[in-house]
């Protein structure tokens, strides 16, 4: 008060109150003013209300001046005992959104729309048994004026690992064989129960989609990303605020599943190299494949290539991406082949080839031994099957059962490279319904008779997804749209766009679930490849067909794709290292975003073999970005409770990761013992979506919101 006096030039002596001094510089009381400011302590934000601060932390002397004897005095020990109170963010009432830049109209439509896509990502969801969270649901049925029960919510079905005693490749209780007849009609496989069933044309009573329905559906999301009155909506919506609350554990003593990893790149480059010296030197006269009809030892392979596997460095090796592989994704693949020779390629990262993959499996056992060590990682590679033959499946079945591939931490997914165009220019498939026939036509036959295809039952019961991947940047003049030639019909050399692509997937992958779930047996998840590059029409047909996504770096670009993803809580997993060695830098990867803002992210390897120096490659991944983001331990532990709802792990190890409860919404579902996510973390979320839903819902209450049926 002092100072002030001698701002308005007053002295000791001069006999005026300090409340007329205040009015004359027009300084507010200094109570009032924090009352009205925000507090940090420890990274909460707490505001308090009138009434409730203390006057004793202004009263107290500053620290380090206490008188003798006494304890110290800290502003913090007041604000300890008392309730901590949700910030007010200005710019959530609808008469702020409703001023003069949008009207009540616009509101309501952008409102309805937005509900509308969601109906749409639900239907899509439940038909195939995909995930859809519960709050949303809840809000979808409310907007309808109907109430949501528990009964409705589906969940894939995963089957848990076989406990200690179990024999993981048994053959025993294989169900009996149905024979039912499978025909493949525009591009989707149909069940019959009979042959008067096939005559008469009447399907096996599953869901089977429409191409038509779905590009209806599909336009409609599209036209919401250049919808003004959305885009107005969203520029409106409340700021969505992160609330740190740090528990006392600090380690990385978590589970943590590495969503997103390629079988073929799981080992880091160090790994490989040791590998291919260690059996150069114990098998180097051991034949290892045959090449024009001649066959090669291991020595022999070597000698052709001129190089001795003893001189090999990490460098030589040459399988690391870097700045020569920068939006040049023909580069980065050819990182595949070991010192760039497909040779060694074909002997040590192939399940079919001349040894049978021995050498690819015992490299996934020893990645897979490492991840037992740690207790705390997961991973769900990738194995390839291309469509070329319906040999493929029974080949890669009896690789994993010969092999003994199984590990209790891994969790197997199936990869289908979009490259129909190569096969074609081979003429190895006459059009894309012979390559989505060989994809999918022998799993319906391992699940319709799977007395006849032993080895293939057991092996689905490890795998728990499905996945389109490759170049996103490569351009398709043809536009998906429900003209679009039928897959029996499209025999032209150019490859279909990506929408076209995962139509036919994830309709295939519906009907081969339904039936699947009728025979008592494990679904399968659609995760694809999406938003790495390429069109912003690739996120909108994967939010209606997919259950969660890979990359999904698009999503910035585009506020309406992004809310929706966020409002449908679709799990999304990130690689930053692979996208900064691919196509985006580290600095500008929108991950940190995503995270405040709410969305399901996790963290994810790719590609160890090509990102990663370390032998703990998700480890890596969780320190860099922790470092670089300065993510607090409550940010890395909600990454890593992600990582696990977003994966194929069975619903006992997911309550046995996260809590019993974990199903549940808000921090009702979070065991803090378990995840290490702090229960105010939760409630804000929780919180803060139920708002942005229920603001939506509030404006078409009493209008009953269309969506097409499939």
């Amino acid at each position: 008060m002092s100072f002030l006096r001698r701002v308005a030039g007053y002295t000791l002596c001069d006999r005026v109150r300090s409340s007329v001094i205040r009015k004359e510089l027009r300084v507010e009381p200094l109570l009032l003013r924090i009352e009205r400011s925000q507090l940090r302590w420890f990274g909460h934000l707490i505001q308090m209300p009138p009434g409730r601060l203390p006057v004793g932390v202004f009263q107290a002397r500053p620290t380090g001046t206490r008188p003798r004897g006494r304890p110290r005095t800290r502003w913090r020990d007041y604000v300890s005992k008392l309730a901590w109170e949700r910030l007010g963010v200005p710019g959530n009432e609808l008469e702020e959104v409703a001023g003069d830049r949008i009207t009540v109209e616009d509101y309501e439509q952008a409102a309805k729309s937005l509900l509308k896509a969601l109906f749409i990502r639900e239907k899509y969801s439940r038909l195939a048994y995909h995930r859809f969270p519960r709050t949303t649901a809840k809000f979808l049925r409310s907007a309808n004026n109907e109430k949501w029960n528990e009964e409705e919510e589906v969940l894939p079905d995963t089957i848990p690992c076989p406990t200690d005693g179990q024999d993981t490749y048994s053959m025993a209780d294989i169900p009996q064989n149905l024979n039912y007849i499978l025909k493949m009609k525009d591009g989707i496989i149909y069940v019959y129960v009979d042959a008067e069933a096939v005559t008469q044309e009447k399907p096996h009573g599953l869901p089977y989609p429409d191409m038509e329905t779905f590009a209806i559906d599909m336009t409609h999301v599209l036209a919401m990303i250049a919808d003004g009155p959305t885009l107005m909506l969203l520029n409106h919506t409340s700021v969505m605020i992160e609330y740190n609350l740090n528990p006392p554990r600090c380690d990385f003593h978590y589970v943590q599943v590495d969503t997103h990893i390629h079988a073929a790149a799981c080992m880091n480059q160090k790994h490989l190299l040791q590998f291919i010296q260690s059996t150069c030197n114990t098998e180097g006269e051991r034949v290892v494949m045959e090449k024009n009809g001649k066959k090669l030892t291991l020595r022999q392979v070597f000698e052709n290539l001129h190089m001795d596997p003893y001189d090999l460095t990490v460098d030589s090796l040459d399988v690391h991406a870097g700045r020569q592989t920068f939006h040049r994704f023909d580069k980065f693949n050819s990182k595949y082949n070991p010192v760039g020779a497909s040779e060694l390629r074909e002997i040590y990262l192939k399940t079919d080839n001349y040894i049978n993959g021995e050498y690819f499996a015992r490299l996934i056992k020893e990645v897979a031994h490492d991840l037992e060590e740690s207790k705390y990682q997961y991973a769900e590679p990738r194995l390839s099957i291309y469509g070329r033959s319906p040999e493929e499946w029974e080949n890669l079945a009896k690789w994993f059962i010969q092999q003994k591939v199984y590990s209790p931490n891994l969790r197997w997914m199936i990869q289908v490279p979009r490259i129909y165009d190569i096969f074609r220019l081979k003429k190895i498939i006459p059009s894309f319904a012979k390559m989505m026939e060989n994809i999918f036509l022998p799993l319906f036959e391992a699940t319709v008779n799977p007395q006849k295809h032993k080895e293939m039952h057991v092996f689905l019961k490890y795998v728990t997804g499905f996945d389109s991947v490759d170049d996103e940047s490569k351009h398709s003049d043809h536009m998906f749209s429900y003209k679009s030639p039928k897959p029996e019909e499209w025999t032209a050399e150019e490859n279909p766009p990506y929408s076209y692509y995962l139509f036919h997937m994830y309709a295939n992958i519906m009907v081969l679930n339904n039936l699947r779930k009728e025979r008592g047996l494990n679904t399968f998840q659609f995760r694809p490849h999406c938003g790495e590059a390429g069109s912003i029409t690739h996120l909108v047909s994967a939010f209606l067909t997919a259950d969660n996504i890979s990359h999904g770096l698009n999503l910035k670009k585009s506020p309406v794709l992004q809310y929706l993803f966020y409002l449908a809580q679709v799990p999304i997993a990130m690689s930053p290292l692979s996208n900064n060695s691919l196509f985006l830098e580290y600095s500008k990867n929108p991950l940190r975003e995503f995270l405040h803002k709410g969305l399901c992210v996790s963290l994810s390897t790719d590609d160890p073999m090509q990102f990663h120096y370390t032998k703990e490659a998700l480890m890596e991944e969780y320190a860099i970005a922790a470092q670089l983001w300065k993510l607090s331990t409550c940010d890395v532990c909600e990454i890593a409770r992600n990582s696990v709802l977003q994966s194929g792990l069975s619903h006992q190890e997911k309550k046995h990761f996260l809590g019993e409860n974990y199903l549940q919404d808000g921090p009702e579902g979070n065991d803090i013992r378990r995840t290490n996510v702090a229960q105010i973390r939760l409630a804000y979320r929780h919180e803060t979506l139920c708002n942005e839903l229920s603001f939506l819902v509030d404006a078409v209450k009493s209008v009953s919101i269309p969506t097409q049926g499939v």
